[in-house]
């Protein structure tokens, strides 16, 4: 992944141990300018937003006792749609134990670091857009904690949707948040699943999924091949069947996924305006409004990639 004026590019694990530097360090204030430095360099990685493109209006409804969880109702913005009641952190920080565990199974942690803006943006699509997934099996890579598979399975009438990520913590999370919404997603069936993209034996799930989406997958170069091996593996051979993934440019880091795909024989598509509402938005971001500070298109703002068999 890119870091703007960095000379080097860090590897993910390096990456995470940065980062949990920065957390233990966060009380207090840099004592040089190289310390400051590195701060803003992961700043500038990390973009991390407390309000994102604002497409999904949501609600903290309980801090949990004695845990670093609440939970949360989103509410849809869309007619008769149901409210959503997530259970995620809302502390913004990683612990040691959390890096532990990415660094056995050599995972990143961003599904726990926070809500991610471009998973409001493919939850929002979705609401916009049911029609490609009605009575579709649809599953959702690297998903965090949920919010755009149950969407998908609260709203648009999908056959089937797994929301997936290769976190075992998230993965918990993930099953919490199906559990708390069971009720919303009528006759769809909704699963969790852990699923490393790097794993050999897919047997279980291949030529079986007729949509995959994904928001924000692409930002670690390292994992783009097996990324791009487990569309073409989980695409349904029979029928049409696609992948849309919601992913900032972040420098060469969406054009280096891309290289993959066409690698893999697989064939794709780039829409930079997908949608009224969050064109507007982000037009507005780039003229300046206040919302989102750091805002800044390559490393924040979406495009949509529809890839195909």
């Amino acid at each position: 992944m890119d870091t703007d004026n960095t000379k080097t590019t860090l590897r993910p694990a390096s990456l995470r141990w940065k980062i949990l530097r920065q957390a233990l360090l966060r009380r207090s204030s840099p004592q040089n300018s190289d310390e400051q430095s590195q701060i803003g360099v992961m700043n500038r990685i990390s973009r991390k937003t407390t309000q994102g493109f604002n497409l999904i209006p949501c609600q903290l409804i309980e801090k949990i006792s004695n845990s670093r969880d609440a939970r949360v109702c989103y509410t849809l913005p869309v007619a008769g749609s149901p409210k959503l009641f997530l259970t995620q952190r809302v502390d913004n920080h990683a612990d040691l134990g959390d890096f532990e565990i990415c660094n056995r199974c050599n995972i990143d942690n961003t599904g726990l670091v926070c809500h991610w803006p471009s998973e409001d943006v493919l939850a929002f699509f979705s609401l916009s857009h049911a029609d490609m997934f009605r009575s579709k099996r649809v599953i959702e890579l690297g998903s965090g904690y949920g919010l755009a598979g149950l969407v998908i399975a609260a709203t648009t009438e999908a056959l089937e949707v797994v929301i997936s990520d290769g976190n075992p913590q998230v993965v918990d999370y993930i099953q919490r948040n199906v559990d708390a919404n069971s009720g919303a997603f009528g006759g769809t069936t909704v699963k969790s699943m852990t699923l490393h993209w790097n794993q050999d034996d897919f047997s279980y799930i291949v030529d079986t999924f007729d949509v995959i989406v994904a928001s924000d997958c692409t930002f670690f170069k390292e994992f783009h091949k097996d990324l791009a091996r487990i569309i073409k593996f989980l695409l349904k051979k029979v029928g049409p069947s696609e992948a849309l993934f919601f992913s900032p440019k972040r420098g060469d880091s969406l054009d280096k996924f891309l290289e993959e795909i066409e690698g893999n024989h697989l064939h794709f598509s780039i829409i930079e305006n997908y949608n009224a509402e969050i064109w507007k938005r982000h037009q507005m971001l780039m003229s300046g409004d206040e919302s989102w500070p750091n805002y800044d298109k390559d490393h924040c703002y979406p495009f949509l990639v529809r890839i195909t068999l």
